[in-house]
């Protein structure tokens, strides 16, 4: 056995003739009687007290201490007393992921989590007390995808007590504790002709970042990161490789999401927009932090700028911009009509023209095309719609121009949206080493 069981109530002296004999002590009669006692792996000598009548629990006790030893599954009793807040504070202070993400799982734990469950002792839990705390998110109007992110936070810091020995089990993972369902809403693209209205709407130094936002899926941070060394006119590409974030609301350069930089086709539409707008509003050098604040300096010659030269900043942007000019072109203000919303319109467009999900997903930096899948799934045409359209292509549609094989097979024309023909002509534009782009359309 791990250690040795205690009797308080007795103890064994040698009598005068030789023989051991119990004698009781003082503390006979009251208290616990019997203490299991063992040195715990760390050398520091544990014990836990039990009634009168009941040293065979104690010896129970003391063999599951002595058999979780031996599997490598020992969790020491007193470390479970820390709270949820001091444990959360100290893996917090761990945690080496994006510094932006990591301000955001601070802010979420501090706001929604400590105040209601930051005291208790971490190894107290019981799934009763988590969905108490839940009841109370919800009950605050918190949407159920910020409370399931919540959710998701906590239920990490508790993975993690179990995985240092602090607790046994996580109480997030009971069967009777569930993350908020999310709202089973879909996406619901722009139509072109919103997006062209709300276009009009943005001021002339904003407005050509629709283009890359809607022609070439760009998030806001990346289209506000978005340099002018970064656009390949010439081979129709645009290369993303930062965006700009705010970290405690001050500006730094960073990787695209997930640290994914990636390629997209640069529509010859979008690049007459980009050349235009360059025309008018040139690129200039702005220098930020790299992913931190306290980051290396890096320089870019950002397309996109403030009226003074530096980063935008998506909080300004978003209530002095973006929100007044979807208001002007009469839409409402939403969740569902951010910036974002661009980019599910240049989704919406590219499954509509028949492109894979594969390639849209490598197109959009998401992390895996099975996410794409599901959150576009709705808006892919319908299996009887593309065998319709593919035979009509063959045979031609009765009473059209197009009618036969021959005029299908010689009607693949490039469209504006990234058609392979060059433009015939082409200007050097910015500092020398700068990319050519094509001369802008005069309209």
């Amino acid at each position: 056995m791990a250690g040795h069981i205690q009797d308080r109530w007795y103890k064994t002296e040698i009598s005068p003739n030789g023989k051991t004999v119990k004698v009781k002590t003082d503390r006979y009669g009251t208290g616990l009687r019997y203490r299991a006692r063992y040195v715990g792996p760390d050398g520091t000598e544990r014990s836990q007290s039990f009634p009168d009548k009941q040293k065979r629990r104690a010896e129970v006790w003391l063999s599951n201490v002595e058999a979780d030893m031996s599997r490598g599954d020992y969790v020491d009793p007193v470390a479970g007393k820390v709270t949820f807040e001091q444990y959360a504070v100290k893996w917090m202070a761990t945690q080496g992921t994006d510094p932006s993400t990591r301000e955001s799982v601070e802010s979420r734990l501090r706001l929604h989590a400590l105040p209601h469950i930051g005291s208790r002792p971490i190894g107290s839990f019981t799934p009763t007390h988590l969905r108490a705390w839940m009841r109370l998110l919800e009950d605050a109007k918190l949407s159920p995808a910020y409370r399931r992110g919540i959710f998701a936070h906590v239920s990490t810091v508790f993975t993690a007590a179990v995985e240092d020995r602090i607790i046994r089990v996580n109480p997030c993972s009971a069967r009777s504790v569930k993350a908020p369902r999310l709202d089973p809403r879909k996406v619901k693209p722009w139509p072109a002709e919103r997006v062209m209205a709300v276009r009009a709407a943005l001021p002339d130094q904003y407005r050509a970042m629709v283009e890359p936002a809607a022609g070439c899926g760009l998030r806001q941070g990346e289209v506000f990161g978005l340099a002018l060394e970064d656009v390949d006119f010439l081979d129709g590409t645009v290369h993303v490789v930062r965006q700009v974030k705010l970290l405690r609301n001050r500006p730094v350069f960073a990787p695209p999401k997930s640290g994914k930089e990636r390629d997209v086709p640069l529509p010859e539409s979008v690049a007459f927009a980009l050349a235009a707008h360059l025309t008018s509003f040139p690129a200039r050098e702005v220098t930020l932090p790299w992913r931190t604040l306290d980051g290396p300096p890096v320089t870019a010659t950002l397309i996109f700028t403030s009226a003074e030269g530096l980063s935008l900043n998506r909080n300004r942007f978003n209530d002095r911009v973006w929100r007044p000019a979807v208001r002007s072109a009469g839409v409402v203000s939403g969740r569902d009509n951010g910036m974002h919303a661009l980019r599910h319109f240049y989704a919406s467009v590219l499954l509509d023209a028949g492109e894979s999900i594969k390639a849209l997903s490598e197109y959009l930096g998401h992390h895996d095309p099975g996410f794409t899948l599901r959150t576009y799934t709705h808006l892919m045409p319908a299996s009887e719609t593309r065998t319709r359209a593919a035979v009509d292509r063959v045979f031609g549609v009765p009473g059209s121009t197009e009618d036969g094989p021959d005029t299908a097979r010689g009607s693949g024309q490039a469209s504006d949206l990234g058609g392979s023909q060059k433009p015939k002509s082409w200007v050097h534009h910015g500092p020398p080493g700068a990319k050519w782009m094509p001369t802008p359309r005069v309209v």
